[in-house]
């Protein structure tokens, strides 16, 4: 791994939400960190607080939903900075309504995004990556382990990023490249707030119990620490763990749970 001052992280919907505090924390450590998100003003504004702090910050906007923009922004990081050594595949969003209302342009959207996009950002990174013993975080959730009633697009994409980690697991052992897969429970988001078409609406209630909502930096501080720990796979959250751990013994008591409650899975 390089030294602290040298390392590069590249994080993929860094614009708001857990990739803008995880940005900070990186930066905070002696990272210089490439930000990237299809909102350049927001990353802008990420960036700007960066280098007020004194750190160092490249904005290089990416939609994770067209290929060549990944590859393109992995270009453009080895064109400016020439070198990788972290990246945090946290780019994604919720598709919302049930298996039997859900249309095959919904499942497209939603796995294009969670699933293909992800896979494709690590695909691009990896070369970088493996030059240098680098570290891959992928974000899942805890939906990847549980039921998830109008969201179950959600739930599916998060499990098939849970394996695609253990998968990179194997694929790149004797590489010196770790990955870990973290799953956060509740976190605040703008995730409930952004409907199936990917439009934003700042007036949507949050349905999450709020009293259970981690803030954003708390959840990056634990996710920077295990991608540096080259942990494989992370639950969090006190909540999340719980509920990961009644599900797999007590799977009926977990349905009966998640059927009274709001959505317990974003």
């Amino acid at each position: 791994m390089a030294n602290v001052k040298e390392g590069i992280v590249w994080i993929t919907g860094a614009s708001s939400g857990i990739g803008k505090s995880m940005a900070l924390e990186w930066a905070r450590l002696g990272y210089k960190v490439v930000l990237s998100s299809r909102r350049k003003e927001l990353l802008e504004k990420v960036a700007e607080q960066i280098r007020h702090s004194g750190g160092d910050a490249l904005v290089i906007p990416c939609d994770i939903m067209e290929e060549s923009s990944i590859e393109n922004a992995v270009q453009q990081i080895i064109k400016d900075l020439g070198r990788l050594d972290i990246v945090v595949a946290n780019a994604g969003f919720g598709v919302f309504g049930s298996i039997e209302k859900l249309t095959a342009k919904d499942w497209n959207r939603q796995l294009q995004g969670n699933v293909t996009g992800l896979a494709l950002t690590v695909k691009y990174a990896l070369p970088l990556l493996k030059k240098n013993k680098g570290r891959i975080g992928l974000v899942g959730s805890v939906a990847a382990y549980l039921p998830n009633p109008n969201v179950g697009a959600y739930g599916a994409s998060k499990a098939a990023v849970n394996s695609i980690g253990q998968t990179l697991q194997v694929e790149l052992k004797g590489t010196g490249v770790s990955c870990t897969t973290m799953h956060p429970g509740f976190v605040v988001s703008e995730i409930a707030r952004i409907d199936n078409d990917g439009v934003w609406h700042p007036e949507e209630a949050d349905p999450r119990p709020s009293n259970l909502m981690w803030p954003t930096d708390k959840a990056a501080k634990v996710m920077v620490k295990a991608i540096l720990k080259r942990k494989r796979n992370y639950i969090f959250t006190g909540h999340g763990k719980l509920a990961v751990w009644l599900q797999r013994w007590f799977p009926g008591l977990m349905r009966s749970i998640i059927s009274k409650g709001p959505k317990p899975d974003l």
